[in-house]
């Protein structure tokens, strides 16, 4: 049995922002962004037609407030069919807006999260992360819930920071040994370089430089080519 894989919408006016954000998204094990929009039309129209799991939205659109795609998205998933007509994506709003007036709208529209801008990629993979879980708690609960089955679910949608790393904290193997292999690098590395370097597949390389990065013990850095999305590079936080 193959683990679930939720699918993304990344919303965001600015491309540079949008395509460093579908990096994050695809660097989280169990992601997948099957979309990318800048404006709130374009929004709505992908979210018709794509119907993700998920919504990575801004706030300030060239044509529209966000918010209200978030209004239209929980409340009418289809406007074609009508209200109720299908499964309203979640929503993660990611925004420099920092006002508490249009925080508080989100809350109330029923936000997942609010993200403000500029984020590092733990910030965003720990919420993503929480999500996944509560997720798969949801779908292995059945059809009805107990006040406690209720009690962690909301208790499993609020992201955990990870300890910041400890001298002689323990790994395991696989995570010392790529730790080891980006330590020893002079530049940084690709999850590629370092499955090639100790022997292991690219995507367990992937999911363990992601637990890397999000403990402390390594920094992600995109590297930006002529087309095409930002490359994942990984280095050890010297100390």
């Amino acid at each position: 049995m193959t683990d679930p894989e939720f699918t993304v919408l990344v919303v965001d006016d600015d491309f540079r922002v949008r395509s460093v954000h579908v990096g994050f998204v695809e660097a989280v094990p169990g992601f997948r962004v099957i979309g990318q929009a800048g404006s709130a039309a374009e929004a709505l129209q992908q979210a018709r037609d794509l119907r993700p799991d998920l919504v990575l939205m801004d706030v300030y659109l060239p044509d529209g407030d966000g918010l209200e795609v978030v209004r239209r998205l929980l409340a009418d998933p289809d406007p074609a069919t009508g209200p109720g007509s299908g499964a309203a994506p979640a929503v993660i709003v990611i925004s420099a807006a920092n006002d508490l007036a249009t925080v508080r709208r989100a809350v109330q529209l029923g936000a997942l999260h609010y993200l403000v801008k500029p984020f590092g990629f733990a910030e965003l993979a720990e919420r993503l992360t929480a999500y996944r879980h509560a997720q798969e708690r949801i779908a292995a609960l059945g059809d009805a819930a107990t006040q406690d089955d209720v009690n962690r679910l909301f208790d499993l949608l609020r992201p955990t920071s990870a300890p910041p790393p400890e001298e002689g904290r323990r790994l395991a193997p696989t995570l010392q040994a790529v730790l080891d292999a980006v330590a020893a690098q002079p530049a940084d590395v690709s999850a590629q370089e370092i499955a090639s370097t100790i022997g292991i597949s690219r995507t367990t390389a992937q999911r363990a430089l992601t637990q890397l990065e999000q403990s402390g013990f390594v920094r992600l850095e995109l590297r930006y080519g002529s087309t095409g999305r930002p490359e994942h590079r990984y280095a050890a936080r010297r100390r």
